[in-house]
């Protein structure tokens, strides 16, 4: 049972028999503080602006009074944004786990997916469609989705998807929902950014704050290792083999560092494997789902999966790469310890880097504390031609580019012709 659940039942809360046998099915006993606070309001038919940690149940929050309230119709009554596919098929999960017990079909939309078979399952008539902000509109445009009859509106992880740009995308979908309808709103953290869209889509709103102030992750083990950037490699191998988590993400800046460390992990027994947005829609699927079952370990990751990854047993969270933004930090972090459970958190910081976590540490009004790894010894830096291909290495003479060969010659005191094919091959004789 969690830290943050009330001590009522969901019986407390006057549900209907089919979501009560849902959720006793699903395992839960108690609502969590989200829960408990945003469902009575929401069920009252109030627009509701919710903030709330990861992983404190959020998407239960909105979705148990909204099935609660659905009742018989035609078309699509509810539409559900969210910022990435992950989290958008996470959430219609969710619904169909609740609505099992109920007439009520969920469908997804988002991107990497092919638009017929999204037509064909929007012509079975779902009473729930989830998706992300890009593909919602691409389905408006093309007739395939109309919001005719909406009686409900939910925007979930507001912030992030301001943060990667949906802000007009937002404006545009909830600018074309004409009738009456219930706006729920549920973020991690809430700036004025939110509060003027708000203002705008939302009609007295009922605020409610679980997170107050700073956010904070007092259920996580929050630690940093001082590292060089050419040991990150070699650390993070070592930490993975030391603690063997059964389940761990590790976060890294970019997509090309992430398939190398992938690659240096496998190639040292590690399993593991990668996922960012240049991976097929399908493959992202099937490592989600390994990782989810428990046939694959170790996910490394770029900050696209640090939403909507709702999965219990993540023991490590590892920042091989601090994020960009700060408050990415707590994302990422929220993937551990989830409803309560422990979980750690090690972040890799380089010298360079200590403004950046102590940033961090102002955010979460909290120290990291220092750790050491035993048996990692630190490796001198590289040379400066160390691991260079000596086939492509050119070096630069007068300003221009010389290929190894001729530079070589030179160094010797060997004359070298300085003419167009010394850098170029010969053009060819054209044949007539």
């Amino acid at each position: 049972m969690t830290d943050n659940t009330t001590g009522q039942g969901f019986e407390s809360l006057k549900l209907i028999k089919p979501l009560l046998k849902a959720v006793a099915k699903n395992g839960w006993a108690q609502p969590s503080e989200i829960q408990a606070k945003l469902i009575p309001p929401a069920l009252a038919g109030r627009d509701v602006l919710g903030q709330a940690r990861t992983g404190t149940g959020k998407t239960g929050a909105f979705a148990v009074p909204i099935l609660q309230q659905m009742g018989d119709g035609d078309g699509v009554r509810c539409l559900v944004l969210t910022p990435t596919r992950e989290l958008a098929a996470q959430v219609a999960d969710d619904f169909r786990t609740l609505a099992q017990f109920t007439p009520h079909k969920v469908t997804v939309a988002y991107g990497g997916t092919r638009l017929r078979q999204q037509a064909i399952e929007l012509k079975r008539g779902p009473a729930i469609v989830v998706g992300t902000p890009g593909r919602i509109m691409d389905l408006m445009r093309r007739k395939m989705l109309r919001l005719d009859h909406i009686r409900f509106a939910v925007l979930d992880e507001v912030d992030r998807m301001l943060d990667i740009g949906f802000r007009e995308d937002i404006r545009l979908i909830l600018g074309q929902i004409h009738t009456a309808h219930q706006t729920i709103f549920v973020s991690a953290t809430i700036g004025e950014a939110i509060n003027r869209l708000a203002r705008q889509y939302m009609h007295d709103p009922v605020e409610i704050i679980c997170s107050p102030g700073r956010p904070t992750v007092d259920e996580v083990e929050l630690t940093y290792i001082s590292v060089q950037s050419w040991d990150k490699r070699r650390l993070l191998l070592h930490l993975l083999k030391q603690d063997s988590p059964k389940l761990a993400i590790v976060f890294i800046a970019t997509k090309r560092d992430v398939t190398r460390v992938v690659r240096y992990l496998i190639d040292n027994g590690v399993n593991a494997k990668e996922i960012h947005g240049d991976l097929d829609q399908r493959d992202r699927e099937k490592v989600m789902k390994q990782f989810r079952t428990g046939l694959l370990n170790v996910l490394v990751a770029t900050d696209l999966a640090s939403r909507g990854l709702d999965i219990d047993d993540i023991t490590h969270i590892i920042n091989y790469d601090l994020p960009q933004e700060t408050e990415a930090y707590i994302h990422r972090v929220g993937r551990t310890a989830r409803m309560g459970e422990a979980g750690r958190a090690i972040t890799f910081v380089t010298p360079e880097e200590g403004p950046d976590l102590t940033a961090i540490e102002k955010l979460i009004n909290k120290q990291l504390h220092q750790v050491e790894l035993k048996g990692f010894e630190p490796s001198p830096p590289p040379r400066g031609n160390e691991g260079t291909n000596a086939r492509t290495t050119k070096t630069k003479i007068l300003g221009r580019s010389e290929a190894p060969i001729f530079a070589a010659k030179r160094d010797k005191g060997v004359p070298v012709r300085r003419t167009l094919g010394g850098k170029f091959p010969p053009r060819r004789k054209r044949r007539l």
